[in-house]
């Protein structure tokens, strides 16, 4: 019998000694390999975690302690030992449990969270809300080394240093962000920081040289520079936080005694330790970058299990014609915030890699940074996914459309994404980004108009342009040239099927268009359904001569502020005599599961369309 059968709660695992701690480690990794090459998910950053879930729970008194995960990709084994290893195999599933942190879910989820850079500000707000309270709970802030590389996570750090309440924060670091020693010296370190000895001679010879004025302070300040060489918690301590580490985050034994001794710690404190990410697992050790997020895979030999290895999804059209254009056109730089892979700049980077930058994950910087660049001339490429780019709103408003800027913004991930969920859905890009003036919006039909509209972003329109995509594979039949490209001029709709006079009239954009094609094969109605290709600026001479009788306006975007919005204003301020209705995503959250389980929903599906319209007399 395994020992993770008994396990359910963190009060089960206090009871183990740490050889049958490490065996749960091995165990926890065993589930977790199992269930998500069924399942798809964060493989390599959960793997990579174990040690450093089961210390946290063994230690602390959880849920009464509060644990914050940023991103929350690294929260599998939490999981699993905070009552969900039943139904730990419906992981992303509809009806399923989510892939990240979900109060809804479970008291020990502290704090929902999908983005990065958010734990150490959520976590501090705890803090000061125990404080103010009069209660003596712990919390604990778990960031990734990723995390460092967004500027949230220091506005955090820099609050929390300047309070100096009692504050944990565990740096994970899986890359060897700050330092590689993690060995006999390096433990010896860790054990006299944690008892204190050195943080109270410090604390003591700070306080001397203090009092000697000028020399005193020189002094301080050598000595300061110096132990940066010696000590690479420096960053942090200049912050205000004790700081613990680098710690072996591998070592059950050696991570329980160290949170054991910091909980008795006052003030804010970070404990860095060191993790591989994919630990345990050969093809995610290898290459853990491979086997961050997944699809299905076979666990014996690592490979993923697709269906559909020769369609080709609308991220490597895009990521195929940046590198063709690119070519002949110098002025173009890439541009992503720690996803090079999954906005298709994989290509771009090797070929062109001085014109490659990712920013880490920074999507303010990088909207900024892209405004720098175009002010002199070059023509950014901002790849970030739909539901990314609003955490820069600000930049995108200040930065690049007041100055009418040439910056290209392709928004992966646009609409219902599926399986990662609320966090993840990139279901407001058209609303935030219509309302801003100067902006440019495609939205392509397919694989052949994508292309075309991302040749037309680059030499045909000279303020910002946003292309928004899916998560998905573009039609069967398409063949791309990728050495012939045609312009899609802006506020130019199309009609792809009927003709104006039609009673019913579909106005869409994207790849609904071919659900809105098979759904008039079974209206009675006449229809018309035209592809709007540019949802701003609109085609308005076209508008004003179909707009009447009934208008459907179909979009995968929130029913507030995209495209219906758009055509019931049009309509409205036009005094045209039409009746518009929407088929949208609904002005709520939605959930996790298959894309298509989700869409149904909604009533993204033949069925739902055909007794709408058909219910018209």
């Amino acid at each position: 019998m395994k020992l993770i059968d008994n396990i359910n709660f963190p009060a089960d695992i206090k009871k183990l000694n740490f050889k049958e701690l490490k065996q749960l480690c091995d165990e926890i990794r065993e589930l977790i390999v199992e269930t998500v090459s069924k399942t798809g998910g964060h493989l390599a950053s959960n793997l990579g975690a174990v040690e450093l879930t089961v210390a946290l729970h063994y230690v602390f008194d959880t849920p009464r302690d509060k644990i914050v995960w940023d991103v929350g990709h690294q929260t599998y084994a939490h999981k699993i030992l905070t009552g969900r290893k039943d139904v730990f195999h419906k992981l992303r599933q509809y009806n399923g449990i989510s892939g990240f942190p979900r109060r809804e879910e479970s008291e020990y989820d502290s704090f929902n969270v999908g983005h990065a850079s958010t734990a150490v500000s959520a976590a501090l707000g705890m803090v000061v809300a125990r404080e103010l309270k009069g209660d003596n709970y712990k919390v604990i802030a778990v960031i990734g080394d990723g995390s460092l590389s967004g500027g949230l996570t220091y506005e955090g750090l820099n609050h929390a240093g300047h309070l100096g309440y009692d504050f944990i924060v565990v740096l994970n670091d899986n890359a060897m962000f700050i330092s590689r020693s993690v060995g006999a010296i390096a433990k010896m370190l860790v054990k006299l920081l944690t008892l204190g000895l050195v943080k109270k001679i410090e604390t003591k010879i700070d306080k001397f040289l203090r009092r000697m004025r000028y020399a005193g302070q020189a002094i301080l300040r050598v000595a300061k520079r110096f132990k940066l060489l010696l000590f690479p918690g420096m960053l942090f301590e200049e912050m205000g936080f004790a700081y613990i580490g680098p710690v072996d985050g591998h070592d059950i034994k050696e991570l329980i005694e160290v949170f054991k001794n910091i909980s008795y710690f006052k003030g804010p404190v970070v404990v860095h330790i060191v993790t591989k990410k994919g630990k345990g697992y050969p093809p995610a050790e290898t290459t853990p970058e491979k086997y961050h997020g997944v699809a299905p895979f076979d666990v014996y030999s690592g490979k993923f299990i697709t269906n559909n290895s020769n369609k080709q999804t609308f991220t490597e059209v895009f990521s195929k014609s940046i590198v063709s254009i690119a070519k002949e056109n110098k002025k173009i730089v890439g541009i992503t915030a720690a996803m090079m892979e999954g906005c298709g700049l994989e290509e771009f980077a090797k070929f062109f890699p001085e014109r490659f930058f990712d920013v880490g994950i920074a999507e303010e910087h990088a909207v900024t940074f892209a405004a720098g660049l175009a002010v002199e001339g070059f023509i950014p490429v901002c790849a970030i996914y739909s539901t990314f780019l609003q955490r820069a709103f600000d930049q995108i408003i200040h930065d690049v459309a007041l100055q009418n800027l040439h910056i290209i913004f392709m928004l992966d991930r646009a609409g219902i994404v599926g399986e990662d969920g609320p966090t993840h859905h990139g279901m407001f890009d058209i609303s935030y980004l219509r309302l801003i003036p100067n902006m440019t919006i495609f939205v392509p039909k397919n694989g052949e108009e994508l292309k075309n509209m991302f040749y037309t972003a680059v030499y045909h329109i000279k303020g910002p342009v946003a292309i928004r995509y899916p998560k998905d594979f573009i039609p069967d039949s398409e063949e791309i040239n990728y050495d012939k490209y045609e312009i899609v001029e802006p506020a130019k709709a199309e009609i792809v099927y009927g003709d104006e006079n039609a009673y019913v009239k579909f106005l869409v954009a994207g790849p609904k268009v071919y659900l809105l094609l098979d759904a008039v094969k079974h209206i009675r109605h006449k229809c018309c359904i035209v592809n709007l290709r540019c949802v701003k600026p609109l085609d308005e001479e076209l508008l004003r001569k179909i707009c009447k009788d009934i208008v459907i306006v179909v979009e995968e975007n929130t029913i507030i502020g995209g495209v219906f919005s758009a055509i019931s204003e049009f309509v409205v301020r036009n005094e045209l005599k039409a009746r518009v209705y929407p088929i949208a995503i609904p002005d709520e959250f939605q959930t996790f599961g298959k894309k298509s389980l989700i869409e149904q929903r909604i009533g993204f599906s033949v069925e739902h369309i055909v007794n709408f319209v058909n219910s018209f007399t």
